[in-house]
């Protein structure tokens, strides 16, 4: 089972490679990501790696706005743009985050951006009336890849908020499920990788990310030697 579960990991490991490949052969629409977690997982930090990997990969990344909630949300995200020199969608805070993540869309596709990288508020996984705000974002938007960020440290309590965040998607009739998963905060874990393992076994759902760092560079493919030679040692 072990084996089974570690070599499912390995194919889904070319999918950070084959990211830009998707963004620049996406055709007319924006390819659009959409990052999905709680509050304080590190989501508006990992979409910023992400949007630096793909501006080095000849890519043309919008970010969006979509945490209408947060104070000091959008100017976190605003620091992100500034940095990377990226543009920003943003319509301010108390607004409908489906609304505005839609027309970033359709403001990228007039800018010739190539992808959209939408960052929502953080949420526990057990607030009905938010999951539902984010179940309709993502039936509204139609993201190309869903991503599920969460610490490489969570214990058991990353299954609970991974299964209900995959509940709210795929409830209702919307059948959207989440396409990868993202561990922050993968440098401090050392020998401790049984979380990660857990997660994609008991879901399905690969790990695409792993977080190292604070830097923009700091984004990698999950390294299945070494969850292999740490689970062994």
């Amino acid at each position: 089972m072990l084996v089974n579960t570690v070599a499912w990991m390995q194919n889904n490991v070319p999918l950070m490679k084959a990211l830009a490949k998707l963004v620049k052969g996406g055709g007319g629409r924006p390819y659009v990501i959409v990052m999905i977690g709680i509050n304080g997982v590190g989501k508006s930090t990992s979409l910023a790696k992400i949007a630096y990997y793909l501006q080095r990969n000849q890519c043309n990344p919008l970010l969006a706005a979509c945490d209408t909630f947060r104070s000091g949300a959008v100017e976190q995200l605003s620091v992100h743009a500034s940095c990377l020199s990226i543009p920003l969608y943003h319509q301010g805070y108390a607004k409908d985050p489906s609304a505005v993540a839609k027309a970033a869309i359709s403001k990228a596709a007039e800018d010739g951006n190539d992808v959209v990288l939408v960052d929502t508020a953080g949420r526990m996984q057990n607030n009905v009336p938010l999951m539902k705000a984010l179940a309709k974002l993502v039936t509204e938007t139609s993201p190309d890849l869903v991503l599920f960020v969460c610490e490489a440290l969570v214990g058991n309590d990353g299954m609970d908020q991974l299964t209900m965040f995959q509940k709210a998607l795929t409830s209702g009739g919307h059948a959207r499920p989440i396409d990868g998963i993202v561990l922050t905060k993968f440098d401090t874990v050392s020998d401790k990788v049984g979380a990660a393992l857990t997660l994609t076994h008991l879901t399905g759902v690969p790990i695409a990310f792993c977080g190292t760092g604070q830097k923009y560079n700091h984004l990698k493919p999950l390294s299945v030697p070494f969850v292999v030679q740490n689970l062994f040692s």
